[in-house]
């Protein structure tokens, strides 16, 4: 008799432990796909929502308010990943040459652009400085978010109370740093745009300096001057484009990484409901398919394309080609038919005009893939599930992004 009541027990706690996992996986796929899936996002302050309410923090060892029997043997712990790492870069402009007036046409076409060339790198010295700072704020913030999480999975991990109020509290203070890194991460995302805008202005003094030197009525000097000039808006527009880099780097890192703990959240969310941890978030398992690049984030693999019809072109052959509308779309509704879709981002340059020019436009059709990634980040799709890769074609007539649906 008292074998089948323990029995009867045991399957009433499976049952419970079944009914707790369910809502937080729905809520997982939500906030993951908060905005393709056509749906509002799910709010993660409400899965805490139903949790007693805040009590005052306990003394020094205290900080379980009360504590049930042990954690069953092989029980798993949730364990956060590590924050990925950041740019260490500091993108500092190495200045302009001075000038003398030569009095000819030319030698003011000069000085104009030398001017603007210096408030362009007074606005990359400005980025610079801003970049630095929120890199100070997610990594401060990460460290506060991880010593919380460690707090309550240290007490989930010998048992306690159902709701314990003091882990909810915790569980709130983590939530609130997560929402913080979010903001910041949002922050750099429009830092990335504007360093876009220093990208097309450093472009258009690199042509303006060199049709200076088909201009007639100059002298020796002019020229000499315009060389220098060119040198360094060169250098100028290398370093925006290194910058824009790395900075787009930290917005996929970051964005992928606050998608992941967001969704162990909701796994915690539940164990603090029950009194008892429970394994990481489904979700994060489902991303196994995924490779680790060398700086440790998660990216697919790149896919053979050759021969298949991509899903959308986008053709660069004019300044702020609006794609967004279209991209979003075609995305949307590949999602709808296959929610576990994986796609290819491919930046594709024309083959003709020597290797100079193939090597231009290479380097600018990587900047046009990297800035529809940001847009599909954007639109909350996950950066795991998109692979970025470049290729010529002997038959493109300008820079092109092809998107293939895997």
């Amino acid at each position: 008799m008292a074998k089948r009541v323990m029995s009867y027990r045991g399957v009433q706690v499976l049952l419970a432990a079944a009914v707790l996992l369910l809502p937080a996986c729905t809520f997982t796929e939500d906030t993951l796909w908060p905005s393709l899936s056509g749906e509002s996002p799910a709010d993660a302050k409400k899965q805490a929502a139903a949790s007693p309410q805040k009590a005052p923090a306990p003394a020094s060892g205290q900080a379980g308010g009360g504590a049930s029997a042990p954690q069953a043997a092989g029980q798993a712990v949730i364990v956060t990943q590590n924050p990925p790492p950041l740019g260490t870069t500091d993108f500092r402009p190495a200045g302009v040459t001075p000038g003398q007036a030569t009095g000819t046409f030319v030698g003011k076409k000069a000085s104009d652009l030398r001017g603007e060339l210096k408030r362009l790198q007074a606005s990359i010295s400005d980025h610079n400085g801003q970049l630095q700072g929120l890199r100070g704020k997610i990594v401060a913030n990460s460290q506060r978010y991880h010593g919380t999480i460690a707090a309550v999975n240290a007490r989930l991990q010998v048992g306690t109370t159902r709701g314990n109020p003091i882990l909810v509290q915790q569980f709130n203070s983590a939530q609130a740093d997560l929402d913080r890194i979010a903001a910041d991460i949002t922050e750099m995302n429009a830092l990335a745009a504007r360093i876009g805008n220093n990208s097309t202005m450093s472009s258009f003094l690199l042509e303006s300096a060199k049709a200076s030197f088909a201009v007639s009525g100059a002298v020796d000097e002019d020229h000499r001057q315009l060389a220098i000039l060119e040198d360094e808006v060169s250098r100028t527009d290398v370093l925006i484009a290194r910058l824009l880099k790395e900075v787009s780097d930290d917005v996929r890192r970051q964005t992928n990484y606050v998608a992941t703990e967001r969704a162990n959240l909701n796994i915690v969310s539940a164990a603090i409901r029950t009194g008892e941890i429970f394994g990481g978030s489904l979700i994060n398992k489902a991303l196994a398919s995924v490779t680790r690049s060398q700086n440790g984030t998660l990216a697919a693999r790149p896919a053979d394309t050759t021969g298949k019809r991509p899903l959308v072109v986008i053709r660069f052959d004019r300044a702020k080609v609006p794609f967004q509308q279209a991209l979003y779309y075609a995305v949307s509704r590949a999602i709808e038919r296959r929610p576990d879709a994986v796609f290819d981002l491919v930046a594709v340059a024309p083959a003709s005009g020597g290797a100079a020019r193939v090597a231009l436009n290479s380097n600018k059709a990587r900047r046009h893939a990297e800035e529809v990634l940001r847009a599909l980040v954007d639109m909350g799709l996950p950066p795991a599930r998109v692979a970025v890769s470049a290729k010529t074609m002997s038959n493109a007539k300008t820079n092109e992004v092809h998107v293939y649906l895997r």
